[in-house]
């Protein structure tokens, strides 16, 4: 049987770490870490480091940082999918963003430029809690932002993984876009409080107009295109445009998505939210 040599990009991120311990001790595959850690390192930002992480890799599952949105993206991605795809590189799996017209400029790349390609949209992660911009206002007690009342359905990053892990490793999801979402829609609101009575604390919550966010923001020092992004997202992806939910994680994996409420009791029980 032929190995199959997978590269996960964003290999140490949300859903890349959760993709390569899926893969990783398969007898019939290999995986390399793309990451300015890794060895080769790879780094978005400087593509002479791509050419040895690329060498010898069947499959590739691309996870662009910080987001597909940003302008930049469209001529990395660009450059990163046609270097891959001459080297040899036959599948690659995209992670973009749901409701992200910017994003699909690049999806679009790579279905032009892959020989086979799966395309996976994602609703905001609940991991955002516990891994990433919301731990610290979790942990102090105080959550303030914009949209308080706009309803998303906040998707899990194992189901992300699940997923990604079954378009790099079955062909039948070759050439298939897929939205990823959770099972029932949820406010920021909402989600804050259900953490709260997972983790038996109180939580405040402040709702916030996005410039009011944005300001905030400023204050710890965010680069202007950090800031544009927090702004694009609060304003044009949690508009209401993605308020409705998906049933491809079911059909996909023959099991319901994970809800937030699961996530929030299972995070609670690992203690990630206690106050220090």
């Amino acid at each position: 049987m032929k190995q199959t040599n997978f590269l996960i990009l964003g290999g140490n991120g949300k859903t890349g770490r959760r993709v390569a311990e899926r893969l990783n001790g398969r007898g019939d595959s290999s995986i390399r870490i793309g990451s300015r850690r890794g060895s080769p390192a790879f780094d978005w930002e400087n593509s002479g480091t791509w050419p040895d992480v690329i060498k010898g890799m069947d499959a590739v599952y691309i996870s662009f940082q910080p987001d597909l949105a940003i302008p930049s993206a469209v001529d990395t991605i660009q450059h990163f999918v046609s270097m891959a795809a001459a080297a040899g590189v036959s599948k690659m799996v995209l992670l973009s963003g749901r409701g992200e017209k910017e994003a699909q400029r690049c999806e679009q790349i790579v279905q032009d430029t892959a020989a086979s390609w799966t395309i996976v949209r994602a609703s905001w992660f609940n991991q955002n809690f516990n891994e990433g911009i919301f731990l610290e206002p979790v942990l102090a007690g105080q959550v303030a932002l914009p949209r308080a009342d706009a309803p998303e359905p906040f998707v899990d990053a194992d189901d992300i993984a699940d997923v990604v892990v079954e378009a790099l490793l079955d062909d039948k999801h070759d050439g298939q876009i897929y939205e990823l979402t959770g099972p029932r829609l949820m406010t920021l609101r909402e989600l804050v409080a259900e953490i709260g009575r997972a983790t038996g604390r109180e939580i405040q919550f402040h709702a916030l107009s996005v410039e009011e966010y944005i300001e905030q923001l400023r204050a710890y020092q965010l680069s202007e295109e950090e800031l544009w992004l927090v702004n694009y997202l609060f304003t044009e992806v949690l508009d209401g445009r993605n308020a409705s939910v998906s049933t491809d994680i079911e059909k996909l994996l023959g099991r319901k998505a994970i809800d937030f409420v699961e996530y929030a009791e299972r995070m609670a029980a690992s203690g990630v939210w206690e106050s220090k």
